[in-house]
């Protein structure tokens, strides 16, 4: 049964069909389902479906009338800190920009959040202790840094 409900990104300079490629090179799992384009009478328009891990998107390729914004972003944890330094550096690359806490925003303008999964672990510990002084290591850091975060924690016990 197909996903009857997606994330719809809109791209407005010709580049979607490039960036669901590109995307779907980094994460297991991912494909391009289906693409089309058209004319709706104003202007050309692609649609692009695929999968990021199975997860449902589409972008939609359609001209300049909205703009990509971080208000809406694509969250990965990853298992480990080389997995998130690779999805990083291939984010950030060409003309991608770093942002905080493990934000990005990618070369063609879409805003992600990259982190290991062991940050979320330590960030929802029920001590106390623990998830505080994560955060104020993570709050500290662009690129998640795990080993730094629980050197942090380790010296707050």
């Amino acid at each position: 049964m197909a996903n009857s409900i997606r994330t719809c990104l809109w791209f407005r300079d010709g580049r979607g069909r490039e960036a669901a490629e590109f995307y779907c090179s980094l994460i297991a799992g991912s494909r391009i389902e289906k693409a089309f384009s058209g004319n709706a009478g104003q202007g050309t328009f692609s649609v692009i479906d695929f999968s990021l891990g199975a997860v449902p998107y589409q972008i939609l390729d359609a001209g300049p009338h909205f703009t990509l914004t971080e208000a809406v972003s694509i969250s990965v944890e990853t298992d480990d800190q080389a997995e998130t330094d690779r999805l990083w550096a291939a984010l950030t690359a060409a003309g991608g920009e770093e942002g905080v806490c493990g934000w990005l925003k990618d070369r063609y303008g879409v805003s992600w959040q990259i982190f290991p999964r062991r940050l979320t672990e330590l960030t929802m510990s029920s001590d106390k202790s623990v998830s505080n002084a994560a955060m104020v290591a993570m709050m500290k850091q662009k690129k998640i840094d795990i080993a730094a975060i629980e050197a942090a924690v380790k010296a707050a016990a």
